[in-house]
């Protein structure tokens, strides 16, 4: 299976089951296997390690403690369909996880939002100074 330019993933990687739908259809869901539930083993794929752990990431609960990614669908009233819907979303995993992160780069303050900064607190510092009652003095 192709995920972009770079990475293509081994179908015997991906296993497929096929169970009944709670979903749209009527009495077709009672009589028909439409959901399906995709199997991906991410722990014996050939991905990047960088790649396996972003994955992980994203995947979150998805993700079995055997390395194995669990993606149901059963939104369709087709097998073909929500066949199609799971393997995307495999797809849109895969894809993000394999783009690096963007490292943030640390910043300061400029020196004249600095000053600004402190000139309106002293500014407000002052106002609030003025609610006080007067002293005795």
């Amino acid at each position: 299976m192709r995920i972009n330019d770079e990475i293509t993933i081994d179908d015997s990687l991906i296993e497929e089951l096929f169970t009944r739908a709670s979903g749209p259809g009527g009495q077709h869901v009672n009589k028909t296997e439409s959901a399906v539930q995709l199997r991906f083993d991410m722990a014996a794929s050939d991905l990047a390690p960088a790649i396996k752990t972003r994955l992980a990431r994203l995947a979150g609960s998805r993700l079995t403690k055997d390395g194995v990614i669990l993606i149901s669908a059963d939104a369709e009233r087709s097998r073909e369909r929500n066949r199609a819907a799971a393997r995307e979303r495999l797809v849109a995993l895969i894809d993000a996880a394999s783009k690096r992160p963007k490292p943030r780069k640390k910043s300061r303050p400029s020196l004249s939002s600095v000053k600004r900064q402190k000139e309106k607190k002293a500014v407000t510092s002052k106002r609030k100074a003025l609610r006080k009652k007067p002293g005795l003095d």
